[in-house]
């Protein structure tokens, strides 16, 4: 409860909110340049083009944003969204705002050429860079450990924008960190990043819905509404959660492929076969549907799909879905995956409304969306809110939560983002994580293995009340001298016996990438309490005790406070 009160407390800080308010309009109004520019002027003319152009446009769109990243972003990489989220998990959160003209520009050319890949992505990293930009201006006014609620609030006014769903806005930049936990500190600074975007956004650019059939109530065969739920309904919720898990769950490992692959496989082969797969997508798409629904983000895919009744047609659409997706991230595309994610659900959805033959398969469209977007991203409160917030309907509610919770159950620890952490971590598991370097003392005196046993015990244990003494050889780490080994050498051979004659060689050394969960893992298997480091080469770094360990927290807190 005292955490509690002091937490909201420090959330009630008036520069805190102040800056949070702040950080929601600037947000605001890139979000709203970046979408004006990439959908309403670059995509629209695009989309008109002949089919030949249509099929190159997306790989043009690829070479473009990768010239964007090299000669603007200084060779920074198209990762968006991830970066919330890696920044989120450090302990001091950097996200270069400097690279941010960069991925917008490369969004706006993958989007804009037909990339399916969403807004989201850019939306986020405008958000949370721009977040941590103010914290760094203002610095003087804030603790370095409230970095990471400017980070969040950021997030949180990037998606409230993009979507038009403040509260949405909220819950995924809390919920996206994790896996299967949420994080509350931020939670009053982003309710005003998320207001104050919405708000400007919506006073730019308007509120039509990202999802057009979402704000309509939902659109099926003979336009049935979500607010005809059934009983019945929530059985086909169930069924519906185990395929969007199933589906989710093999997205999600296809995108992690997809993701490798970009650092295992050189560019030009990459963009070849995204090129190549792409342009086919194109073509093929035209001939089934006599509509390119492999480009953009799925919006147009979305309106087709509803009212479409032929099961393998939806099938194939979900197919040429996946792979147009996959496609931009094997090339490099910059985007995000929220919307794809949406778009594959209600693909998923309308299918499975189908085949049951239900009557309300816009319902069904719907669920499908909050299930496989939430298996996807391990984001299933913000899944059930976005559909909420965009429907307005409160009878959805009920069957989108069991088709959420069946998904996520069904997809498992799957996920589309990178550097998602399962679960919030408590502060003795944090400090864990942190590497050996947070803990070395590296100005610590040694003793040569020449030096008599006499030495070490009137100069280090008597001297010094040193129990444990590193053995090193001008810079190499032999072994430890230690009292406890004194009584294997005879009191009247301290005089002539040398260190090295009763030094222990076997003990564990520790190397500066570990841990400080290493350390205590081999200090506890050793029985030790005192753990030398050294380097690849063997040579002396310094060393680790149990006092730096069990200090180690205090230490932290005082420096964040």
């Amino acid at each position: 409860m005292q955490t509690f009160r002091k937490t909201f407390g420090e959330a009630r800080n008036p520069r805190l909110l102040a800056a949070s308010a702040a950080t929601g309009v600037i947000v605001a109004l890139l979000v709203a340049a970046f979408e004006t520019l990439a959908l309403h002027v670059v995509l629209e003319r695009v989309l008109e083009q002949h089919l030949a152009v249509l099929a190159l446009a997306p790989m043009v769109g690829i070479v473009a944003s990768k010239l964007v990243l090299r000669v603007v972003g200084g060779g920074t990489s198209g990762s968006t969204s991830d970066e919330y989220v890696r920044a989120f998990h450090e302990r001091q959160p950097s996200i270069p705002i400097r690279y941010l003209p960069a991925k917008l520009l490369a969004g706006i050319a993958t989007i804009g050429s037909g990339g399916a890949v969403g807004l989201e992505g850019p939306s986020i990293y405008a958000g949370s860079s721009t977040g941590l930009f103010v914290h760094e201006r203002l610095g003087r006014l804030f603790r370095r450990d409230e970095a990471r609620i400017l980070l969040t609030a950021g997030a949180a006014a990037g998606v409230a924008a993009v979507f038009k769903t403040p509260a949405t806005g909220v819950i995924f930049a809390i919920e996206a960190p994790y896996r299967d936990d949420v994080t509350p500190q931020a939670l009053l600074p982003s309710l005003i990043a998320s207001a104050a975007s919405y708000v400007t956004f919506v006073f730019l650019v308007g509120s039509t819905p990202v999802v057009p059939f979402l704000g309509e109530g939902g659109i099926g065969n003979g336009g049935s509404s979500v607010l005809d739920v059934e009983i019945g309904d929530l059985l086909g919720a169930v069924i519906l959660g185990i395929a969007a898990g199933l589906g989710g769950r093999g997205f999600a490992w296809l995108v992690r492929r997809a993701k490798h692959a970009t650092h295992t496989i050189s560019w030009p082969r990459r963009a070849a076969a995204a090129a190549a797969v792409m342009a086919g997508l194109t073509l093929l798409a035209d001939a089934a549907f006599d509509e390119v629904l492999s480009l953009g983000p799925g919006i147009r895919a979305m309106e087709w799909v509803v009212q479409s009744d032929a099961l393998e047609l939806i099938a194939l659409l979900f197919g040429i879905r996946v792979a147009a997706t996959l496609a931009a991230v094997v090339g490099g595309g910059v985007g995000g995956l929220f919307i794809p994610l949406a778009t594959l659900g209600v693909i998923v959805g309308q299918f499975v409304g189908v085949a049951l033959d239900a009557e309300t398969t816009g319902l069904y469209a719907t669920l499908g969306l909050a299930a496989f977007l939430g298996a996807g991203y391990r984001a299933p409160i913000a899944a059930v809110m976005f559909v909420a917030e965009s429907t307005g309907a409160a009878a959805f509610v009920v069957p989108a939560l069991v088709a959420a919770a069946v998904s996520q159950v069904v997809g498992g620890p799957s996920s589309v983002v990178d550097y998602q952490r399962s679960m919030r971590m408590g502060h003795l598991e944090q400090r864990f994580t942190l590497p050996l370097s947070s803990i070395l003392t590296t100005d610590v005196l040694t003793v040569p293995p020449d030096a008599t046993v006499s030495e070490f015990v009137y100069m280090h244990v008597l001297g010094r009340r040193e129990r444990v003494v590193p053995v090193v050889s001008g810079s190499a780490y032999l072994g430890m001298a230690q009292l406890s080994q004194l009584s294997t050498v005879s009191r009247d051979e301290w005089e002539t016996a040398s260190v090295e004659s009763m030094m222990t060689t076997d003990l564990p050394a520790g190397s500066p990438s570990w841990t400080v969960r290493d350390a205590v893992v081999a200090m506890e298997g050793a029985d030790i309490e005192v753990l030398a480091v050294t380097d690849s080469a063997g040579n002396f770094i310094g060393v680790v005790t149990e006092d730096d360990i069990v200090r180690l927290g205090e230490i932290l807190d005082e420096t964040e406070g």
